[in-house]
Order: structure tokens, then sequence, then C-alpha cells
């Protein structure tokens, strides 16, 4: 069976960011806006550009993007994230799962569901809804949000107990489908995934149903690094890979901009993956080959 390329990117945190009203700042947004200006040399747009264009450049069948688009949800940053989203290819060939600063304060969240739906369905009619299902080939990609607004200060995710039973159905109901699982969210999905107030709030649950129904792989972003981890699935470990911001220069190597590369096939009754990580080479802002992942434990 031929080989299908997925592409894993995350955290562009793209700018510069719109100049604000002042009532924009009301709130959350305040803190959210000082610490970007504080910050945005950390986040790159020429280096971005010049990964996205290597991305592009491998040819991927899919791209999946896991969250933080945006940076303090202003209703104009949205138009801009629509634009650079287009840039990854055309929607059907691109998946968007939300993160926290997509998701920043409670009026974010229509503009939220209407501006990202072409990234989360195959009916160009339909709004965003999560869990959702795109099926390439023999692959199942579901998409999670886990975009929550939050207090101040707070950066943490949270699924809810309808978006947890409707994936643990359609984990089944791919499985079934004899379709390989890959499952896109933007919060790290296990404990110690993240320090106290950025994680998961309801990651025990998320563990419980990966353990009970399985996945083949499961990709996140939200850390701005490189992670491996494992969860316990029916037939084994399932491995969650974490990528590092796609606009981030400084800070040790697995923080720098990247992305990652997996090749999936079936052989027999099982799943092969191959994965390489891409980006900013040591000491350069030149993007490159950074060499294969170990996904097995």
């Amino acid at each position: 069976m031929t080989g299908l390329l997925l592409a894993h990117l995350s955290d562009a945190h793209i700018g510069p960011l719109p100049a604000p009203q002042w009532r924009e700042l009301l709130g959350k947004r305040f803190t959210g806006y000082m610490n970007w200006k504080r910050r945005s040399d950390i986040h790159n747009m020429d280096v971005l550009t010049r990964l996205v264009d290597d991305m592009r450049e491998q040819r991927p069948d899919h791209v999946m993007m896991t969250g933080d688009v945006l940076n303090i949800g202003l209703p104009a940053e949205f138009p801009l994230a629509a634009s650079w989203l287009q840039s990854l290819g055309k929607p059907q060939d691109v998946s968007f799962v939300p993160g926290n600063h997509d998701a920043y304060v409670r009026s974010a969240m229509p503009y939220l569901a209407r501006t990202f739906a072409p990234w989360t369905s195959d009916d160009a009619h339909a709004q965003s809804h999560y869990p959702y299902l795109r099926i390439r080939d023999h692959v199942a990609l579901i998409g999670l949000s886990s975009g929550v607004p939050t207090p101040f200060f707070i950066a943490s995710g949270r699924m809810g107990k309808e978006q947890r039973e409707a994936f643990a159905q359609m984990l089944d109901e791919t499985r079934q489908q004899g379709l390989m699982r890959v499952v896109m969210i933007h919060h790290p999905p296990y404990r110690k995934g993240a320090t106290p107030g950025r994680g998961l709030s309801d990651v025990r649950h998320f563990e419980k149903i990966i353990a009970r129904h399985g996945a083949e792989l499961i990709v996140h972003g939200h850390n701005h690094r490189q992670l491996i981890a494992h969860l316990h699935g029916p037939q084994g470990k399932v491995p969650v890979i974490g990528v590092a911001s796609a606009s981030a220069v400084p800070g040790t190597p697995r923080h720098r901009a990247a992305y990652h590369l997996y090749t999936v096939t079936k052989h027999g009754g099982d799943w092969k993956i191959e994965a390489r990580a891409r980006g900013t080479l040591p000491g350069t802002d030149t993007i490159g080959d950074l060499g294969p992942l170990t996904l097995e434990r």
C-alpha cells in the first residue's frame, strides 16, 4: 500500500499583531497584549514563511495544524489567520484544531467557529464542530478542540464530556473500518505533559479513552518544543508527539522552529509510521533536515 505523507506544525503565533482598540484590551487581553509586546521577537515571520515553503516542497498529502495561529483573539486577527492557513494548502488538504490563544476570550468564540470551519470539515457549508473526522486514503484524521476561554494567567485546555463521548465512539467506528487513527489536539493529552495551569484539565479522561479504544498516533503543540511520550492502548503503546513552534527562533534546538513529517503505511494487519523533523538548523535560520523521530518505546 502506498504511504500517505502527513505534515504537522503548530503554534505559529502570526504577527505583527493588529493595533487593538482600547476597549478590546479590557480584561484578559490586556495582559496578553503586554506579554506579546515583551515576547514578540521570539516568533519570526520570515522563518515561518521559509518553514512553510520548505514543508510545501515536501509535497505532503495532508497538513495538520494544531492551533495557536492567533495571539490574543482580536477580531482583526481572524482574517489574517485564515489567509495564513490558506498558505499551507487548500482547505481539503489542511486540518486545523484550536489552541488556547485562538480561543483567548469568550468573545472570540463565534469568530473561531466561523473562520476555521473550512479546515475542520469536507462540507463547505458546515460550521466548526468537534470532534471532527476527515478520511484520507487509509487514515482517519480526528480533530479535537481543547481551546476554551480561561481566566487571567491560565493557559489550560478542556475537551468536555460531550466531546469526549463522541471521540470515544469515533475511535471505535474508525477502527472497525480498518483505518489508521491519527488524533490532533493542541494541549499535551497526558499527565505531566504541561506545567500547572497550562495542561488539559480532563487529561485523565483522555488517557482512559485511549486505554480503552486506542489510536495509532496522537499529535499536539502548545509547549513550543519537540516532545515524545506514550499512552497505554489496548494493543500497546500509543505515541504522543509534540512539535516545536513553527515560528520560534531563540532557545534550545528542541524549541526552535520545526515541523514533522509522517509517512504511514499498512503492512498486513500492522501500521508502520516513519517520522522525521525538519526545521531551523543549529546556529542558522536555514530550514533543513533534523533527523528521524523515534516513536517506539
